[in-house]
Order: C-alpha cells, then sequence, then structure tokens
C-alpha cells in the first residue's frame, strides 16, 4: 500500500464489507477515494467462520458492483422454518412471495474476496496505510471502532447476557436450501445452508448464555457436535464440525450522532459520518446486521450522488439529512430484534406459553407475514 501525493474526496476508514462497498459506489461517481484498513483485532487470525444473510436489497446493490460471489459461495434460501420451545412455529417460504429465493447465505471470506478484487482494480480508490486529509471522512471500522472516540462519539451499549458461538459443521443429511432457527430455553440456535442447492454443509450460530461459553468451547469438538445434534433436534441428522469455533459478546447499541464536524489532528475542521456496526449494532437474531449496514452505504451514496453541484460532499446538511433517514429505518429494526429476545429470554411457564401462542398466531396471519417476509427481505 504506496501513499501518492494526491488531494482525496472522501478518506473511508475501514476495508471491511462496509466501507469497501462504499468506496465502490462512491468511485462510480468519479470521487476520489482512500480507504484505510481498520486495526486487527486480537486473536483474529484465525479462519473466518462466519456467514451472512444477505436480502435482495443487498444482492442487487453488490451485483451493480459485480462484487456478487460465485453460486458455490452464496446458497439461495427457499425456506426458513423458527421453532419455539414448545409447539410453536413459522415457516416462511419463497412460493407465497414469487420469488427465487427469500435470502442467500454468503461465505464472507468468499464476498470479502470478490470486493477486495473490485477495488483493486478501480483506479478512483486507493488503498493507504493511515487516514489522509479529505473533506469527509466516513467511519465503517465496525463495533470496536477507535475513530468514534476520536470524533466525541457516544456509543450507547445495552449488553445482553448472551454471547454467540459461530462454527460450521457437515451434516447427515442435505440441508435442502432451508434457512433453520430454533428458540430454545437455553439460546437461539440458527443453521444457515451453504455450498449451494445440494450443499449439506451449514453455518451455525449458537446464542447461549454468558455462563455457557466457557463450558462449550472448552468441548472437544466431537461432543460440541453431539450438543448441536441435541438443541437442533437431530434436523439435520448426525453433524461433524469442520471449521474452528469463534465467540463473541451480544449487544444493542447505537451511537448517539451519525455526523459532524470537528478538528482532526490540529488542521481544519472537517467533516465525518459512521456507517455500519460503527453505528448501530444489533441482535443476530433476524440476520440482518449486515443488510443494515449496506442499506447506511446505499443511503450514504445516494445523498452525495443527488446532492446540487455547488454543494461539497462535506455539506452537514447532506450528512444529516443521511442520519434521520438511517437513523428512522433503524428504529424498527432495533425495537423487533430486541422484543424477541426479550421475550424469549424468559423462562417462566405464562411467557413461554404467550411467545407459542404468538408463533402460532402469526403462522396464521396471512398478510401480516407476508408483509413482514418482504421487508425482511428488502422489498416494499
Amino acid at each position: 500500500m504506496t501513499l501518492m501525493a494526491q488531494t482525496f474526496d472522501i478518506c473511508i476508514r475501514g476495508t471491511g464489507i462496509v466501507g469497501r462497498t462504499l468506496a465502490l459506489l462512491l468511485a462510480r461517481e468519479r470521487l476520489k477515494v482512500a480507504l484505510v484498513p481498520a486495526p486487527v483485532p486480537p486473536g483474529s487470525a484465525a479462519a473466518d467462520v462466519r456467514a451472512y444473510a444477505l436480502n435482495t436489497a443487498s444482492r442487487q446493490l453488490l451485483e451493480s458492483l459485480r462484487s456478487w460471489p460465485d453460486a458455490e459461495h452464496a446458497t439461495a434460501v427457499q425456506q426458513m422454518q423458527v421453532r419455539g420451545d414448545r409447539d410453536g412455529a413459522v415457516v416462511f417460504d419463497v412460493a407465497p412471495q414469487g420469488v427465487d429465493a427469500l435470502a442467500w447465505i454468503v461465505d464472507v471470506p468468499a464476498l470479502e474476496a470478490r470486493l477486495a478484487e473490485a477495488v483493486r482494480f478501480q483506479p478512483q480508490v486507493e488503498v493507504v496505510d493511515a487516514p489522509v486529509p479529505a473533506p469527509l471522512t466516513v467511519v465503517c471500522e465496525g463495533r470496536s471502532s477507535s475513530t468514534r472516540a476520536e470524533f466525541g462519539v457516544h456509543f450507547q451499549v445495552t449488553p445482553y447476557a448472551q454471547h454467540a458461538i459461530a462454527t460450521r459443521v457437515r451434516c447427515e443429511h442435505p440441508h435442502g436450501q432451508v434457512a433453520r432457527q430454533w428458540f430454545l430455553p437455553n439460546g437461539i440456535l440458527a443453521f444457515l445452508p451453504l455450498e449451494g442447492p445440494q450443499g449439506n454443509s451449514v453455518a451455525v450460530v449458537w446464542s447461549v448464555l454468558q455462563e455457557q461459553v466457557a463450558p462449550l468451547m472448552a468441548l472437544p469438538p466431537e461432543e460440541f457436535a453431539q450438543a448441536l445434534q441435541a438443541a437442533s433436534q437431530q434436523a439435520l441428522g448426525t453433524l461433524t464440525l469442520c471449521a474452528d469455533r469463534a465467540t463473541w459478546p451480544l449487544q444493542l447499541a447505537k451511537a448517539d450522532r451519525w455526523s459532524g464536524a470537528g478538528p482532526a489532528e490540529g488542521k481544519s475542521p472537517r467533516s465525518w459520518v459512521l456507517a455500519g456496526d460503527a453505528a448501530h449494532n444489533v441482535h443476530p437474531l433476524a440476520g440482518q446486521g449486515l443488510n443494515l449496514g449496506l442499506a447506511d452505504v446505499l443511503a450514504l451514496a445516494e445523498v452525495l450522488r443527488t446532492r446540487d453541484y455547488w454543494r461539497s460532499v462535506a455539506d452537514l446538511r447532506l450528512l444529516r439529512r443521511y442520519e434521520r433517514e438511517r437513523k428512522a429505518a433503524l428504529v424498527a429494526m432495533g425495537l423487533a430484534t430486541d422484543g424477541l429476545q426479550q421475550l424469549f429470554a424468559r423462562q417462566e411457564a405464562p411467557w413461554q406459553a404467550l411467545r407459542n401462542w404468538g408463533m402460532k398466531g402469526f403462522e396464521h396471519s396471512g398478510p401480516l407475514k407476508d408483509f413482514v417476509a418482504r421487508r425482511a427481505m428488502g422489498m416494499r
């Protein structure tokens, strides 16, 4: 990474999926972008086992940038099965929606590789070693962003008494392009289909109580797979662990300000804005985290693209318009994920009966169920 002596319009801090996607979008508008890698967190040298559920809007965005992964690394979900801790169940299917997929389960390393390749061949984007002066700085460093504090932003965090454990398993039976989720007395388990229509591997996200993390992480691979088999009610038969396990704490969080202006390192005042996990975190139970981040990117790029010719990209009116739009969009998703997490965290019998009654009612709600499904797919 070589820093050339030139002027940049925008400096993006963070080279994850959100940062690279934004850089490519802005480059299409002939803006000169500097892209700065975020500091590497300790313990991140292990292979990345994450997979994201991306909706139609996210796919269209990435396809427009020629960065959508090959079919092997983007498995279409034909059905989603959600089961409660008693007899409550909800099933979403492609047929009533008239679509090819409810979502796509995308392998994170494959998507990051496609975006990195696109950035490499985009002359308007330069990857640099350190932040550079620019009229606008966009912070896409993720939930642990250090730049947020530099700009005096308060990041309000509400920790859940849960950690996520992620890994991958090979299953005795094919997944059948079905995403499965169980709301259990001791946590929330999700199986996300991988390796295409005929695949028999799934990405696992298991949200468990904090005190369960250490014992589960300490289990030998065979015993951990057996614990997953029991929790998943043998839905896919015998399971074999085929990747390392990763864990992280879960939280609901939101920055109090997503945009502003202030002096940077003694220089003249410059504008800044937050996007993605640097601005907000939600519980992963709805699989919407990256979709929200990519929606931030699309909204910010559109605000800058449609600005009056005489307005700078650093104009605070533009940035506050983006902030208002995205904060409003986040309210419903934050309330929904937090409400579901709180509801299923209660173990008393009346709460169990209420939530399972609610699941059965929602399953037969017709238009309401269709509306929720289309919103989750990023469709109006």
